[in-house]
């Protein structure tokens, strides 16, 4: 047998002196075979060192053994975590992940899962969907073809599976944090296209009525995408802009550490420092919060625990699709570091 090519079933079979369906009852072990017979098919097996081809397996037995996972970035770290801690969990499960990016782009979301579906993926997780594709029921659907978790996507009356982070009292708690140290004229900075985003500006507005704070339209500060690199030249540009437009600013809130290290940038650029004359606070606890100058106060997720629990979840819907749908919060928690100082 040529070793630059990899035997086939038929190989298999010809060696052995057996039909391919044999050799196929042999793998298997779903049909009695004689025990002579499976002995010269577990030889032919060895010595021709076949293995058989598991997507073509999968499709005959409609398992594949694969889960794809979507997210829509590869560039932020915690996107990266997350999907680190899905693959610790399935891998131990014996599957395998089918890694999408969409970069945040709606359409190859829905490009991508169907990609996936032709590929007999057992499972989908998806890591915060585009809100265009949840509010109009397309995950719903999908959710009811394939077993399927969403990560961080919740929206009231869409019926899926959710693991989430509770990025309301995390935004609550690191708002009220910047208002115990003074700070009243509060900046908010966000991406363009996420319910995440939305959410925690949700929680900021709410926060000023609360707190009675003097609210600014102009405080919401929004870049067009929120997660890969380009996140902190877009946020460099725009938190430089409301500084030198208002400086009642003091401190600034944003939705992840990528943004957090374009306020950095900007403050630098201006020649303001961080924390005594502006302050920063991140979302995420990424690497990055720990590694900038000065390290970045910020909202940690448990990024691990978040694609852990996710995984497991994932698991017992295929296991058992007729599972009741269930949305699992787990808490965050604010990590203190150098971005802030209190208001003098």
């Amino acid at each position: 047998m040529d070793q630059q090519k990899r035997a086939t079933i038929a190989d298999v079979a010809k060696l052995a002196g057996v039909s391919i369906t044999t050799v196929s009852r042999v793998m298997n072990k779903n049909y009695p075979v004689k025990e002579a017979t499976r002995k010269k098919v577990e030889k032919a097996i060895e010595e021709l060192e076949f293995k058989p081809n598991l997507l073509a397996r999968g499709l005959i037995h409609n398992k594949t053994q694969t889960i794809g996972i979507l997210t829509p970035s590869i560039e932020n770290l915690f996107f990266s975590e997350v999907v680190k801690g899905i693959d610790s969990v399935i891998k131990n499960k014996g599957y395998t992940t089918f890694l999408c990016n969409t970069e945040g782009d709606p359409e190859q979301e829905k490009l991508m899962i169907d990609n996936m579906k032709d590929r007999s993926v057992d499972g989908i997780i998806a890591i915060n969907p585009r809100t265009k594709n949840i509010k109009s029921g397309y995950y719903e659907g999908i959710s009811k073809q394939i077993p399927l978790v969403i990560i961080n996507g919740y929206n009231r009356g869409i019926h899926c599976n959710y693991v989430l982070n509770d990025g309301e009292v995390g935004t609550y708690e690191a708002l009220k944090y910047l208002y115990e140290l003074g700070h009243r004229d509060i900046v908010f900075l966000r991406g363009r296209h996420s319910y995440s985003y939305d959410v925690k500006e949700d929680i900021y507005r709410k926060f000023c009525v609360e707190f009675k704070l003097e609210f600014d339209e102009d405080n919401i500060l929004i870049i067009e995408d929120g997660n890969g690199l380009e996140a902190v030249e877009q946020s460099k540009v725009v938190v430089e802009k409301i500084i030198r437009k208002n400086d009642k600013v003091s401190c600034l809130f944003a939705c992840n550490d990528w943004m957090a290290v374009g306020a950095l940038k900007a403050a630098k650029a201006l020649s303001i420092s961080v924390p005594e004359e502006f302050s920063i606070i991140g979302f995420d606890n990424t690497i990055i919060s720990q590694i900038t100058e000065p390290s970045l106060t910020t909202v940690d997720q448990n990024m691990s625990g978040l694609g852990q629990i996710s995984g497991n979840r994932i698991c017992e819907i295929i296991k058992d699709r007729d599972k009741e749908n269930k949305k699992i919060i787990i808490e965050t928690r604010l990590i203190h570091r150098n971005s802030v100082a209190g208001r003098l």
